[in-house]
Parts: C-alpha cells; structure tokens; sequence
C-alpha cells in the first residue's frame, strides 16, 4: 500500500501496489455528479497521472450504483442555459480529456445503473468490466436534452452512428448483457466478482509495458480523427520513444532468452 494518498470529500482513493482504485463516493445520490466530486475525480486522476507508482488506475462507485448523471440539486433553482453551458465546458470537459489523454490503462467496473453522464464517464475509460446486473442509460433524450459530457464522441467511435442514434433518442437502459454485444464493455462479471475481476485484470496490465500502452492510446485517438497518412507519421514518432525504452530492450532479451520479460514502465 502507498503511503501519503490524496484524501477527497467526495472520492475515495486507494493504492495496492501499481494499481490505483478512484472510487466515487456518494452513495446516497447513487454517485451523481455535482460541482465537488468533479473536482474531486480530476484531482484524483491527475495524481494517478503523475504518480510513478501507479501503472493502471481501476474507476468505481460505492453502493448500488456506478453514476446516476448529474447532480441538479447544486442548483437552488432550474439553472439557466448558460450555468449548464458553462458546467459542460468547466466540469465535465476537462475531467473527460484527462481520463482519455492519461497515459495509463484506466479501468471502469461498473456497478448498477451508470445514467447520463455518469454513462458517458464509463465510456471515457479504455476498458470497461460490467456487473451482470448493471445497465448503461443515455437518459438524457428522456427529458428533452441532448447527450453531453462526451457521450456522443464515445458511442459514435465505440459503435457506430446508427446504433448509437438509437441508443441516445430511445434513452432505454442497455443491458450489461447488450453492452457487451455491442462492443461498450469488455467483460461482464458477477457483481461479487465486480471489483476482483477489474483489480486482477489492472494488476495484470500494470505488469505490461505501460510507456507502450500509455503511448498506444494516444495512437488509436490520433487514428479516430485523423486519415492514415497522418497516422502512420504519427505512430512513428511515438515509436522513436518507445524504440530506447527500458520495456523495448527487456522485451527483445525477454525473448531471445526465452524468459517472461519484467516490464518496469519505463
């Protein structure tokens, strides 16, 4: 266990050995996102990302549920066009590119309902485990509003435009069992076995190059909104850092030796 970990109103963070667990930590409001625990994740994810301790980070809820969505009991009153205009662009903006840019494997385990942009908060991680009792829910449609907090940018790249049109006007919860048909999680697990499934599988990650795997990510955004001219150049110049890397060199004697390589991040 880590010592000196942030502590957080609204976020619990834990350290076993690489492997940070950034869980939000409302339960009473099923999670739901207000002013502080926005705050609260971008911090706890820009410690992640910054620690060198931490090879893979895992995102949860406490309680019965992942993310409801917003939180509009911040407001004493319906709030205005421009406060949820500016809530976007100041809250969920810089959260949503930090997990998708951060260069490390981060892992959702989602647990009962993730809503709205507690949806879309799921879909922003690399990879998703789900309970077999949890649900995905684009509820926005529902009254009258249009998804936001990225979850256009996600369903639209995950699954493609029809499939996510209908997901985002019908606003039906998506079952974990349908997630995984249509490609929005990758594993699906017991909800005992929620957060031992997720932790094994980051731990294992965490013992993976992780300057490849952080770099990777970076390729694969560059590849969505670029053409292949573009990404090909780039791929090689993320592979002119990886090329003197610790991890590269480990690997190509890892396998010449006929031995398991022992990856450091580096």
């Amino acid at each position: 266990m880590a010592a000196n970990l942030p502590t957080f109103s609204t976020v619990l963070y834990e350290q076993d050995d690489q492997v940070a667990q950034i869980t939000l930590n409302r339960p009473e409001r099923r999670n739901a996102l207000n002013a502080q625990l926005n705050k609260d994740l971008l911090a706890a994810f820009r410690h992640a990302g910054a620690d060198e301790s931490v090879r893979a980070v895992v995102l949860t809820g406490a309680g019965k549920g992942f993310c409801a969505g917003a939180d509009l009991s911040d407001f004493a009153q319906q709030p205005t066009a421009d406060q949820v205009y500016e809530g976007i662009l100041t809250s969920y903006q810089p959260l949503m590119g930090l997990i998708t840019t951060i260069e490390k494997p981060v892992i959702a385990a989602v647990n009962g309902v993730a809503a709205g942009a507690g949806a879309a908060l799921a879909l922003a991680c690399d990879l998703l485990v789900m309970a077999e009792d949890a649900s995905l829910m684009m509820a926005f449609s529902n009254i009258g509003l249009v998804p936001d907090a990225g979850a256009c940018w996600f369903l639209v790249r995950q699954i493609g435009y029809s499939r996510a049109y209908q997901i985002a006007i019908e606003g039906e919860r998506i079952s974990a069992v349908q997630c995984l048909e249509f490609g929005l999680t990758n594993k699906l697990a017991a909800p005992e076995q929620l957060l031992p499934v997720t932790l094994e599988w980051a731990h294992k990650l965490a013992k993976r190059p992780t300057l490849a795997l952080g770099l990777t990510k970076h390729a694969l955004n560059h590849a969505a909104r670029n053409d292949l001219a573009s990404t090909i150049e780039y791929e090689a110049r993320l592979q002119k850092q990886t090329i003197p890397s610790h991890d590269h060199l480990e690997g190509v004697r890892a396998f010449a030796e006929r031995r398991p390589p022992q990856f450091t991040g580096q």
